[in-house]
């Protein structure tokens, strides 16, 4: 494996990990799969770590999907497994216990729509073009696209972008609700870091449980879903960050939160 396909940098809390393919568009092969796969799950219990930030090297692409070169190698098994584990990989993204950031700085295709559907929160360059462009190559969005895409922008607007494949840019892109927030392109990391700072502010337990409960409980029906909340909310009330939020507005400072 190439260690150099991922780069990771770490700082205040924040890892910004970077697809480093430039060459290629940051495609992602089976060994930049296995390179993400490694390090999400070191972030997972990394202690310190708050907020995640995903991007691809270069000015160009942020993701753009499987490399294809790779994949016109592989055998119907071997195809069969890269689907499997980018699928896993990218749930694993969107069920992480920490906000996960994709700062899109160009291109973002096929896959890599995908990946930034399995971050919180989508910051895009306004030179970004996004696209589930599976069908046009006779083959569906296979690492979450179709269910994630209808959940973000609702089915109609999906069913359009999936059954077209279509690409949208930055201003569509932002208008349909596919991201949060455009910005330009050279800023694009500042703004990026600007949202992982002010997430870094509030209580690491609290934004692990409300994550959860927006997760789970957009699967089933309100009810069920404001006990999945109540349940969350459970475990914040005996921790001491509570407590230090608590004091801290009563003593006019900023809190210090410890995640206990």
């Amino acid at each position: 494996m190439n260690d150099n396909v991922l780069l990771a940098e770490e700082e205040g809390g924040i890892a910004i990990l970077t697809l480093n393919r430039p060459d290629v568009m940051n495609a992602i092969n089976f060994s930049l799969l296995h390179a993400l796969k490694e390090k999400i799950e070191d972030l997972r219990v990394k202690q310190g770590i708050r907020v995640i930030i995903i991007t691809g090297a270069g000015e160009k692409a942020f993701c753009a999907g499987a490399d294809l070169k790779e994949r016109a190698l592989l055998d119907d098994s071997q195809v069969k497994k890269f689907i499997f584990t980018i699928r896993d990989l990218f749930t694993s993204i969107a069920l992480l216990n920490k906000p996960v950031i994709a700062a899109i700085n160009g291109v973002a295709l096929g896959g890599g729509t995908e990946l930034s559907l399995a971050c919180d929160i989508r910051i895009a360059s306004m030179n970004a073009s996004m696209g589930l462009t599976e069908t046009r190559l006779a083959i569906i969005p296979g690492a979450g696209g179709t269910q994630r895409l209808p959940r973000l922008i609702g089915c109609g607007k999906a069913k359009e972008l999936i059954f077209t494949g279509r690409r949208v840019g930055a201003q569509e892109a932002l208008q349909i609700g596919l991201v949060n927030q455009i910005c330009e392109h050279e800023s694009l990391l500042d703004e990026c870091k600007k949202m992982a700072a002010m997430i870094c502010e509030t209580g690491p337990i609290a934004i692990e449980q409300a994550k959860y409960a927006i997760n789970y409980g957009l699967e089933t029906d309100i009810n069920t879903g404001l006990a999945i909340e109540s349940n969350a909310y459970w475990v914040t009330i005996p921790t001491e960050d509570r407590l230090e939020g608590i004091a801290a507005f009563r003593e006019k400072r900023k809190p210090v939160y410890k995640g206990r």
